[in-house]
């Protein structure tokens, strides 16, 4: 496959989750905001632009307003969910020859029809409609995508970022711990909420809900699920030959991460929860960059701030 294909799949699958996942955090995050007077706006709005990888710079209070418009719908800010359906539709368009009709159309369509302005009183709408849109484009590529090289690097870009997007939103409620979303807020944001009361049966706790979002093993949200499905999509793109070690570096830093999810205890992971979730998206940037220098190495690609273009 050509890189700049293989490229393009890779961030239509990133752009696509990171539509979704940004929709879902705000969606939390506004919301509280607007029922708890007691919070101080701009030192929230403040902590929720920092955990989107944006620090404000500017000295002026920030409002509810300002981050709907800076991560909702301007086009111009890199981390905007306006940002990344168009950033999906061009990488779509580059890649006509191996994209179907079906998924051109929907992206294609999600972002004429992306509104230009949002009231802060309608957000929860707005939200819930790039939801249903990133669902419906995530859906044309599972069941009507074969399963090959290409849907490979579309699973890779989703996992990446799926596990990053759940870091953040965890770190959403480590930053405001007294006062911040409640477990149960948090898990209904991932459509976690009734899959958790399945396995757990009872009020969300601080251990199990961490837990289920950290390193359940079966919930396809949780930060194990998705970086064991990245492992299996770079296997998939190049076996490893029986009897050696592991000479992809993306393959390695994902594992390390799989190892360390999975046999330290939660009550550890919780300790420092905003630190192992700085880590968790510390190791994904990682990991992205790895994938580009070694499956499409020529072009540096529009990427969270801090990553490494």
């Amino acid at each position: 496959m050509l890189s700049r294909i293989a490229e393009s799949l890779f961030w239509i699958g990133r752009y696509v989750e990171r539509a979704d996942g940004t929709a879902r955090i705000l969606d939390v995050y506004l919301q509280l905001l607007l029922e708890d007077p007691w919070i101080d706006e701009d030192t929230a709005c403040r902590s929720l632009m920092s955990v989107m990888g944006h620090a404000d710079d500017t000295g002026q209070d920030l409002t509810r307003a300002d981050v709907l418009t800076r991560l909702g719908y301007d086009r111009a800010f890199p981390e905007s969910i306006a940002f990344a359906v168009a950033s999906a539709r061009e990488n779509a368009r580059r890649a006509r020859e191996i994209v179907s009709t079906e998924l051109w159309e929907c992206l294609n369509f999600t972002n004429a029809k992306l509104p230009k302005r949002v009231a802060v009183e309608r957000s929860h709408e707005f939200f819930r409609w790039v939801r249903e849109r990133s669902a419906l484009a995530i859906g044309i590529i599972e069941s009507a995508t074969t399963h090959d090289e290409a849907w490979q690097f579309f699973a890779l870009g989703r996992a990446v970022e799926r596990a990053d997007m759940t870091a953040r939103l965890l770190a959403t409620r480590a930053l405001t711990e007294a006062s911040g979303p409640s477990w149960t807020t948090i898990l209904r944001s991932c459509g976690a909420y009734e899959a958790y009361l399945r396995t757990y049966r009872g009020v969300p706790s601080t251990q199990n809900a961490a837990e289920f979002l950290l390193t359940h093993r079966l919930f396809p949200r949780s930060i194990l699920f998705a970086t064991s499905r990245a492992i299996e999509a770079l296997k998939a793109i190049d076996p490893v030959s029986p009897g050696a070690g592991i000479p992809d570096e993306a393959q390695r830093l994902l594992g390390q991460m799989r190892s360390e999810l999975e046999f330290r205890s939660i009550a550890d992971l919780l300790d420092d929860l905003p630190g192992n979730m700085e880590n968790v998206q510390a190791v994904m940037s990682a990991a992205s960059d790895e994938v580009r220098k070694k499956y499409f190495p020529t072009n540096a690609v529009p990427v969270w701030i801090g990553e490494n273009s």
